[in-house]
């Protein structure tokens, strides 16, 4: 069985990196789809989609309205830091694949019923584009 539920929020960041505009800092609405497989218990469930925001909303809530930054971009976290601005650092650049990476990675730290063997999730970064990644848990 399959079962999915849906997150949004706010969050900036930017790609060094890159040619284009998104070296510049920038924001975005990002989505999630967060998949768990699995086995039904008795009652035909798999996990109940209420338990799913309660392990999922904390790493959600960390990030919100907060900017993702590498962990060696040191001019923009002295930056955020003298901006008194919320912000999270990762050990790799804040693209929508190494974002996928990040939840996959929080989620199953956060821990999921035994019953769950399979984790999927999908980043938004707009609306016609995403991010994909999956792993047994």
């Amino acid at each position: 069985m399959k079962i999915a539920k849906e997150f949004k929020w706010e969050m900036g960041h930017r790609l060094p990196f890159h040619p284009g505009k998104c070296k510049n800092l920038h924001g975005h609405t990002y989505k999630m789809i967060v998949e768990l497989e699995g086995d039904l218990d008795s009652n035909g469930m798999l996990i109940d989609y209420y338990d799913v925001h309660k392990i999922i909303f904390p790493i959600i809530d960390e990030l919100d309205h907060a900017f993702m930054v590498y962990e060696k971009d040191h001019e923009l976290i002295e930056g955020l830091k003298k901006l008194n601005s919320n912000f999270v650092v990762v050990p790799y650049q804040a693209t929508a694949e190494n974002i996928c990476f990040y939840f996959l990675e929080k989620i199953k730290k956060a821990g999921l019923p035994k019953a769950v063997h399979g984790l999927k999730v999908r980043i938004f970064e707009t609306e016609t584009t995403y991010a994909e990644a999956e792993m047994k848990v």
